[in-house]
């Protein structure tokens, strides 16, 4: 290699990367447009590889020798190529084996049955999202409010110009808009081969799915989003890869990226492979690839897919069939250390970035800083609360009464960690039934059911998430294969529920007592918690000044409680703002529609009460208004 070329290998940053160091290892490895040579550079890490050549259509795929480097990497230049032309790496492993390997830092890719890597020039896209993004910064996402809306891109909607990020971005911000969600969660967008893995099966960790599009289309996507205010949280799958032979498995004929033990290197439940997360080149590998889409596509936060695989040494495993930590315990020590570097790297480098675990056990301090022990995540997704109130649901409502600390065992634990309330794509599929039909009753119980819990999600502490077509009460189960049933908003209870989910969000956005003190007792007290007989409860939630606090009280039987008591702290008004039961919403009209004046009664430990009108079936949210106390004039 030549002193022209020599001069762009980037030794320090190799360096980095195989001290486990590396943040922005896609500067470095993969295809890399280099304008002063008006050459590409081709790098990539195989230590253990006897041979490795650069096929593509530049060469008419008979091959460009590259040459070892200090540092385990492999490196050619070549000056004829151009953007989107199909590339692998042709490489005789350790094995002695030669196989057509696709570029595991490959910037954009092929989707479905093909799986080539393709050039790559970095792209010309010009960002228009500078005031969101200062705004992002400056932003305590832990008081903020937070709604979600979980999509597939490939089945929500087909539109009109087609299943492409620019039209999708165009319409999903309008709609997001339109009903109020603060943020949009995508499914995996990292490239993968098969589509009915729904993106969780990733073989391109550095690159968006081309099926939408290239990495300027994604960029255009999240750009249109953030426009229209809204954020983007992206799934992204640390805790296993595919097999596929083109893929990361035995990358230079040895175990590169996954686990060096055989038995611990095979996930026993999905048959894919485990990350060697003990490996520093394997945590630059990650940590790069997550900060890559902060840093090149601006999304605002990851969802990491699956942490409690990671978490744990012997998840799906009996006694016997896993080999211990260096403590002799079943805690995968250096996933734990991997996650909080992966946290600290993105939390101090992107202002206002955060971070999800989709963690369901009860591993301590998820959501708490290193520095105390913690995991280091923004939040995490409350899994108890998700089947806690999902199960009580589908009961018959006379069985709710028997089972009411479902309903109210969530408020035990509620500020352990930082908590996402998520109703996700796992709970519509493969035979759990969509949303509406998990709630027992007739059809019209159903939607009054699946509105009441939909009230008591968005009252209860914590972030929200809601998956597409649950917003509207599709009721199919969820099918990648196929857009949602948005024809249904021809009918009125599917429009209504629309409409009543919009107001949920009007409201949680408008109202800081349900955001502000989202993460302490200081912003939850109990009104009425006890009355299993009724299945009924009744919370206020605390903005932190007496001016803003909302009441909540839901009622989960189809009986109307006339003289509905609940507790309140002081002398006060209370005026319903918000009622599931509206005629607008598909529910009787019942309610409340004048103000009412609190009762020097005691009620449980409060010293005053209400009595109220609460519907079957319902949720309603009440202003709480208290009243000036007034002096005794003073006669001496």
């Amino acid at each position: 290699m030549d002193q022209r070329h020599l001069a762009y290998i980037p030794r320090d940053d190799i360096y980095l990367f195989n001290t486990g160091h590396a943040r922005k290892a896609w500067l470095c490895y993969g295809c890399r447009w280099i304008p002063e040579l008006n050459e590409y550079r081709f790098l990539v890490w195989a230590p253990n590889a006897r041979e490795v050549t650069l096929v593509g259509e530049f060469n008419g795929w008979n091959g460009t020798p590259m040459e070892r480097m200090e540092g385990d990497v492999w490196v050619c230049f070549v000056g004829n190529a151009h953007v989107s032309q199909c590339y692998k790496y042709r490489v005789t492993g350790a094995d002695g084996k030669t196989v057509l390997k696709s570029d595991p830092f490959a910037a954009f890719s092929q989707s479905g049955k093909d799986n080539a890597s393709l050039v790559w020039d970095g792209g010309h896209y010009v960002w228009q999202d500078g005031d969101y993004m200062r705004s992002r910064a400056s932003q305590n996402f832990m008081t903020a409010p937070m709604s979600i809306y979980e999509l597939h891109l490939g089945s929500w909607k087909t539109p009109a110009r087609g299943l492409t990020y620019s039209a999708l971005g165009e319409e999903i911000a309008a709609y997001c808009k339109d009903m109020g969600f603060t943020h949009v969660e995508l499914m995996p967008v990292t490239e993968y081969p098969f589509d009915g893995s729904w993106g969780y099966q990733v073989t391109g960790y550095y690159a968006p799915t081309s099926r939408y599009g290239n990495p300027d289309d994604f960029r255009y996507f999240i750009d249109t989003l953030h426009r229209a205010g809204i954020g983007v949280i992206m799934d992204w799958v640390p805790a296993h890869f595919p097999r596929d032979e083109h893929g990361l498995r035995l990358w230079d004929g040895t175990p590169l990226y996954e686990c060096k033990e055989k038995r611990m290197a095979e996930h026993p439940e999905w048959g894919t492979m485990i990350f060697d997360y003990a490996s520093n080149q394997v945590q630059s590998f990650l940590i790069s690839s997550a900060c890559l889409f902060f840093e090149e596509y601006h999304i605002d936060g990851i969802r990491v897919d699956a942490v409690s695989s990671m978490l744990y040494l012997n998840y799906g495993r009996r006694d016997g069939e896993y080999t211990p930590n260096r403590e002799g315990g079943y805690i995968n020590l250096d996933a734990v250390d991997f996650l909080r570097n992966m946290n600290e790297a993105i939390l101090t480098t992107y202002p206002g970035a955060i971070t999800v675990a989709e963690e369901s056990t009860a591993f301590p301090l998820i959501t708490a800083p290193p520095s105390v022990g913690g995991v280091g995540f923004c939040l995490k997704w409350d899994m108890g609360f998700m089947h806690d109130t999902l199960d009580y649901m589908a009961l018959d409502a006379y069985m709710r009464s028997f089972n009411h600390s479902r309903l109210t065992f969530s408020m035990m634990y509620a500020f352990s960690e930082n908590y996402v309330l998520a109703y996700s794509h796992d709970e519509v599929v493969h035979g759990k039934c969509s949303m509406v039909n998990k709630m027992s009753g007739d059809y019209d119980q159903k939607f009054a059911s699946l509105r009441a819990l939909y009230g008591y999600q968005f009252a209860h502490p914590g972030k929200k998430l809601t998956f597409m077509g649950s917003e509207f009460a599709q009721f199919i189960e969820w099918n990648w294969r196929q857009p949602l049933d948005w024809n249904l908003l021809d009918y009125p209870r599917h429009r209504e529920m629309l409409d009543y989910m919009r107001e949920l969000n009007r409201l949680y956005r408008e109202q800081p007592a349900l955001s502000l003190q989202d993460h302490s007792w200081d912003g939850f007290q109990w009104l009425n918690v006890d009355d299993a007989p009724r299945s009924s409860i009744a919370f206020m939630r605390i903005s932190g000044t007496q001016d803003h606090n909302i009441i909540c009280v839901c009622n989960f039987t189809p009986v109307q409680y006339d003289g509905f008591v609940i507790g309140l702290p002081q002398d006060c008004t209370i005026k319903e703002i918000l009622n599931s039961n509206d005629i607008r919403f598909g529910g009787s009209g019942s309610g409340n529609p004048r103000a009412i004046r609190a009762k020097h009664q005691a009620f449980l430990d409060h010293p005053w009460s209400a009595e109220i009108t609460l519907p079957g079936l319902s949720a309603l949210f009440f202003e709480y208004r208290p009243r000036a106390t007034r002096r005794k004039k003073n006669t001496n």
